[in-house]
């Protein structure tokens, strides 16, 4: 990072301090969305970040400067596509658990690819609900002893990459929270995706996930090649979901030539120039309020 770099990754900053435990990959993922903004040159006025409930959403006072709203558990996707559609101007990027997000969430999820809206839904996946003390999420991994389910998961576990190539999407890539430079370039490129951009962050949670620490991540995850094709869709699904030795992380798939956004296919906007928040205009309702009396 330059200089100037670092200038502007202070505006994110906030005086309330970090409460997460010591050693939660929240810190990196933290770290690196500050840099990405940073080095994209993105002042804080440009950039909206929403959050759901969890470990993660406690990040929302720990940025300053830029919009933020901290939402209902499971609930921040459409929060985030409505707020993009309503201000295309905005850079939208959506913070999410693995705990709602397969579960609350879940139709959210399938429905935000599906419709291809142009934010960023980056997924802290550390396979359980954290603020809830351990609980067992729909990507914990079977025969796993949590707090809530002391003999593992009876349910089978779910795989994030597998529901999400079966939706046809625009963009998909995996980082970890150890790899805060690699992250970054991740969230970067998310950013300037003109579509759904879903980003799955492997991440460690030292107090409730035993197994899936930071080690493992350094051990098991690499980084795919500068040869690597990610406009390559049936091998970048292949790629993405074969974890059984390695996990492969960077930019699994990227199309080459994107549908249209949702933004993009709204035919009553055909030949608008002004944004829906610029078009909001005070009225009397008055009469309105009449009629309902």
């Amino acid at each position: 990072m330059t200089q100037d770099n670092y200038k502007s990754m202070a505006k994110y900053s906030s005086p309330n301090p970090c409460t997460w435990c010591d050693g939660c990959g929240d810190y990196g993922i933290w770290t690196a969305v500050k840099r990405a903004c940073a080095e994209l040159e993105l002042d804080p006025s440009e950039v909206l970040m929403c959050f759901d409930i969890g470990c993660h959403g406690n990040m929302s006072d720990k940025v300053g400067g830029c919009y933020r709203f901290h939402g209902l558990h499971g609930r921040v996707l459409p929060f985030a596509a409505g707020a993009k559609i309503a201000n295309p101007k905005v850079n939208t990027i959506a913070f999410a658990g693995d705990g709602a997000t397969f579960s609350e969430g879940m139709n959210h999820l399938v429905h935000s690819v599906r419709s291809n809206y142009p934010i960023v839904c980056l997924l802290h996946n550390n396979e359980n609900y954290g603020l809830t003390t351990g609980q067992a999420s729909a990507v914990t991994r079977q025969d796993t002893p949590m707090n809530s389910s002391p003999n593992g998961i009876p349910e089978a576990t779910l795989s994030p990459m597998d529901l999400v190539f079966s939706l046809s999407p625009t963009f998909v890539a995996r980082g970890t929270s150890c790899d805060i430079k690699q992250l970054t370039e991740i969230i970067k490129e998310g950013i300037q995706h003109d579509g759904f951009a879903y980003i799955d962050v492997l991440q460690s949670c030292p107090t409730y996930n035993k197994f899936m620490t930071a080690e493992f991540l350094r051990e098991h995850c690499y980084a795919v090649g500068s040869d690597y094709d990610a406009s390559d869709f049936e091998n970048a699904r292949r790629t993405a979901i074969d974890t059984s030795e390695k996990i492969a992380t960077g930019v699994l798939y990227h199309a080459k030539d994107p549908r249209p956004s949702f933004v993009g296919r709204l035919k009553s906007r055909d030949g608008k120039k002004s944004s829906l928040v610029e078009e909001v205009e005070k009225g009397d309702v008055g009469g309105f309020m009449q009629e309902m009396v």
